[in-house]
């Protein structure tokens, strides 16, 4: 059901009740209601570690990946705002957060940071078939198997995950998770309200308007740039992460089909990678107001063709 106020630019949805909803990878029904939340909510929080926005990147000799040679990686900044979510929602009504990363052993640097700001564990997805370099050969689906098995095991009741990575900025990976979960889904949060343990009011902004959302759990939320202030970890956390567990988890502790997440799973492969075009040099044009717009109206027209 779907409500628009007039003029007001306000839309309301209301995104499904606790019905049995099939999963798409097993076929089991996945039950969307409320269970006992008396110990509070099991919390996961899908987290990326990608090349800093400050990196200079350079094209690796293969062609097809980049070289990681003096390349700093960091979290995904969206991920931030998702490990701040899932940490609320703990603070709110207890339980525990678990952060989740899949990628070579890096990724671990990603994940202690995680147990600094106060995810009470973490896990490493790692194996021969889904590791980096061969991560980038396949499409955000593959990889969505991969996490989808993960909180499969967890048992999770509420997923984070950022909006999008800014290494591939395609925004699908976490939708494709709830998508083979069968749970219900609500992108680019900016806001999240709940109603209770088990219900959530979100909103977002779409074109010309903000729309609001209501879910029942289990459900995945990615989050978007506003949703709330992500902290920073403190020493007494930096220092009491370093005692948190961290799990490894391969394709068989997923109980994964390697026909699913293996080299040939992915729909999409890359050809090859080039840098964008240099930047020519600038032109500095001097007279008066009239020379000044017949030399800007001359190169667009002759030398950019953009009228």
């Amino acid at each position: 059901m779907v409500k628009r106020g007039a003029g007001s630019g306000l839309f309301v949805l209301a995104v499904r009740t606790g019905a049995a909803i099939p999963c798409p990878e097993s076929g089991q029904a996945v039950d969307s209601s409320a269970g006992d939340r008396s110990l509070g909510l099991n919390i996961a929080v899908l987290v990326k570690q990608v090349p800093s926005s400050e990196a200079r990147i350079k094209v690796a000799a293969d062609g097809r990946s980049i070289d990681p040679t003096d390349v700093e990686y960091v979290i995904n900044p969206y991920d931030e705002y998702a490990i701040e979510a899932a940490l609320q929602v703990k603070e709110k009504f207890g339980g525990e957060v678990v952060a989740i990363a899949l990628g070579p052993q890096r990724v671990e640097e990603a994940l202690r940071t995680c147990l600094a700001l106060g995810a009470d564990r973490a896990v490493s997805l790692r194996d021969s078939s889904f590791g980096d370099p061969a991560l980038l050969e396949r499409s955000s689906l593959a990889r969505a198997r991969v996490l989808a098995a993960a909180v499969r095991k967890l048992g999770s009741e509420v997923v984070f995950a950022g909006k999008v990575s800014i290494d591939e900025d395609n925004s699908a990976t976490g939708v494709q998770v709830a998508e083979l979960l069968g749970w219900p889904h609500v992108s680019v949060a900016t806001r999240l309200e709940w109603v209770d343990a088990a219900h959530a009011k979100v909103s977002r902004e779409i074109e010309g308007a903000s729309e609001e959302l209501e879910v029942a759990l289990p459900a995945l939320l990615t989050a978007n740039k506003g949703l709330n202030e992500p902290r920073y970890p403190s020493l007494k956390g930096i220092m009491a992460a370093k005692k948190k567990p961290m799990d490894t988890w391969d394709a068989a502790a997923l109980e994964l089909d390697q026909a699913a997440v293996g080299a040939g799973a992915g729909r999409i492969s890359i050809r090859s990678l080039e840098p964008p075009p240099a930047r020519t040099a600038g032109q500095i044009w001097t007279g008066d107001a009239r020379e000044m717009v017949t030399k800007v109206v001359a190169a667009l027209k002759n030398d950019r063709k953009l009228i």
